[in-house]
């Protein structure tokens, strides 16, 4: 036997993919992946391979990649399968090179994404910190976000116990980044992390809030009728889903989500890209679930017998520069220009605030998301005597007179895909809240010229006359209004 036919080290695997021994150096590759010699083999190019092997009945031969921690490994492995389910292995090359040094800002981009899906409480704040929308899924910081919603334009920490501050207006957000915090009402202690909306070099439009806990609710108590006898259907009032399910569903996706990511990002170690790429996909697919259960939740609340809403004087003006500067880093990274309201332009109305943000973060939301690269989303105002209305357009394709017709019903998604996301619930609980507060919420679209989705509420007629800048001439118009370019996108639910 020459050399050549000699193995660099051998391994047996058992029938229940325990690797039971192992020569060096694939022994200590097993331990430094977080496995055990004898255990479950812990290095998964590898169980992929000894599994494959015995599902086939063949000697699979393939190059192997692995990494731990240090190295980026590779090597040529042989597995044959034997009649009892064992399978020998036969390791013939190895090269092992250090990873590359990782990149600080990419670590803090993957954190801040994890930070994010286990959130139990997010808000989003003005330039100021103040308060613009605030939702929990946490049942102890259920009388938090009330609170905030009561109170918009407060500095958040008004509401919140800061350690070691004894201050109460907001410090600078980076101080206040990763602040340990408490809650009244929470046995909780909490981490905030505060996410600016911004482009590099420039001053924050605005910020996310997101509050997590190290450790989960002790018991979270679903009440009997959160599992219904067969072929009967919850009645209307206090919804099954936003009453019931969506407080228990919440935490487990998002935690959920936020393994995936740790996954995906490769922040509990190195892994092969198929599998970061696997992490992804139900990452993806969490995302997904929760955006439905909380669509859901909203559906049954619109729906309800006794909804209403808290009509307010508001400034639409003000509503919709929030609302671009929530979204503004969105549409950045697909070079999306949100033109909004110019300071000093105002247009008074009676309606609720944060439902007239939800309608419209929906709005523009949809734009974003299927406007072409590189292109401009608007957002106008108009006075239409006793009724107050914004317009939000954007470029693209449009939509058809049947498409029109049934942009707004429920589940409606004009043939798309799961792959994009959404329920198709959007558009149609944002005209829900848009008739309950007395207005309503249509679109004017054409194929190939575009569409613009139009918010009216009552007017504030006891106000001063709304001041609006003047109508933008040349390319920076919105399309549609007597120019000779397309009009805007957007005819697509959410």
């Amino acid at each position: 036997m020459n050399a050549q036919a000699v193995p660099l080290a051998r391994a047996t695997v058992d029938a229940a993919d325990r690797l039971v021994s192992a020569d060096e150096p694939l022994a200590s590759l097993q331990l430094r992946c977080g496995g055990e010699l004898p255990g479950t083999v812990a290095i998964p190019a590898l169980l992929e391979q000894v599994r494959k092997a015995r599902a086939y009945g063949l000697k699979l031969a393939r190059v192997l990649r692995a990494t731990d921690g240090q190295d980026q490994i590779t090597s040529w492995v042989e597995v044959e399968p034997q009649a009892d389910g064992q399978c020998l292995i036969a390791l013939r090359s190895w090269q092992a090179v250090p990873l590359p040094p990782e990149d600080m800002a990419v670590t803090v981009e993957r954190r801040a994404a994890i930070d994010r899906a286990v959130a139990e409480f997010t808000a989003r704040l003005d330039a100021g910190q103040g308060v613009l929308a605030a939702e929990s899924c946490a049942a102890d910081l259920a009388d938090l976000a009330e609170r905030m919603r009561a109170g918009p334009g407060r500095p958040w920490t008004d509401f919140v116990s800061i350690e070691g501050n004894a201050h109460r207006q907001p410090l600078h957000w980076r101080l206040l980044d990763g602040a340990v915090i408490t809650v009244p009402g929470s046995e909780r202690t909490w981490r905030a992390s505060l996410f600016p909306q911004a482009s590099p070099g420039t001053d924050p439009a605005g910020f996310e809030l997101c509050l997590t806990a190290e450790t989960p609710l002790a018991e979270i108590s679903a009440p009997a009728s959160a599992v219904l006898p067969a072929n009967v259907m919850p009645q209307n009032g206090p919804g099954l889903v936003g009453r019931d399910i969506a407080p228990v569903l919440r935490q487990p996706i998002a935690r959920i989500i936020a393994n995936a990511e740790t996954i995906r990002t490769r922040l509990a170690g190195p892994l092969a890209d198929e599998y970061s790429q696997y992490a992804a996909d139900i990452a993806a697919a969490g995302q997904h679930l929760l955006s439905l259960v909380e669509d859901l939740a909203d559906l049954e609340v619109v729906e309800s017998d006794d909804f209403n809403t808290a009509p307010d004087r508001i400034d639409l003006a003000d509503v919709a520069r929030r609302a671009a500067g929530i979204l503004g880093v969105r549409a950045q990274e697909r070079g999306i220009v949100i033109d909004a309201p110019k300071q000093g332009e105002h247009l008074p109305a009676i309606a609720e605030f944060r439902r007239v943000l939800q309608v419209l973060l929906n709005l523009v939301g949809n734009a974003i998301r299927y406007a072409p690269d590189n292109s401009q989303v608007w957002i106008r105002l108009e006075d239409a005597g006793t009724r107050a209305r914004l317009v939000v357009a954007d470029q693209g394709p449009g939509l058809s007179q049947d498409q029109q017709a049934k942009v707004f019903e429920k589940f409606e998604r004009l043939g798309r895909s799961g792959e994009d996301g959404g329920s198709g619930l959007g558009l149609y609980i944002s005209r829900r809240l848009a008739r309950a507060m007395g207005g309503d919420l249509t679109v004017e679209s054409a194929p190939g010229q575009g569409a613009r989705f139009i918010l009216d509420v009552p007017a504030d007629l006891l106000a001063s006359r709304p001041t609006t800048a003047q109508q933008p001439q040349g390319d920076s118009a919105e399309p549609g209004r007597g120019l000779n370019h397309s009009p805007p996108i957007g005819g697509r639910p959410a």
